[in-house]
């Protein structure tokens, strides 16, 4: 165990990675790179250490999660295990909800491969490409 696991701080990527929120620490150091991670409002990098009491909001995808560290952990565990680390706010979840919603009642294109000259020229009369 190195010293910052001892004194209860984790690198970002490491964190993200054990609570799940990426599939992979480099995933994870990406995402904090090109700005999807901050950490108390301020945007962090991957080295930052982040400890108990942290507050922070990661995107992933077209979700947002605003969260509070409760605890770090330097290995990647079950599920249940890594939801112990983190608590994410009430209105965190009733956007992710919503926008899941959303996201549902859109129409799914219908559209497979290469579409027919036919299926062209009826997406350009519904466009106005005429």
């Amino acid at each position: 165990m190195s010293d910052t696991e001892a004194s209860g701080k984790l690198r970002l990527d490491k964190w993200l990675w054990a609570a799940r929120f990426f599939k992979t620490r480099s995933l994870a150091a990406d995402a904090a790179e090109s700005g999807k991670v901050q950490v108390n409002g301020a945007r962090a990098k991957p080295a930052r250490l982040v400890a108990s009491g942290d507050r922070l909001l990661v995107r992933v995808g077209p979700y947002e999660h605003e969260l509070e560290v409760l605890g770090v952990s330097p290995r990647r565990g079950p599920a249940p295990e890594a939801r112990k680390l983190y608590r994410e706010t009430e209105g965190s979840l009733r956007k992710r909800e919503e926008l899941a919603a959303q996201l549902r009642a859109q129409p799914v294109p219908a559209f497979k491969g290469r579409p027919t000259k036919r299926d062209r020229r009826q997406m350009e009369r519904l466009t106005g490409k005429d």
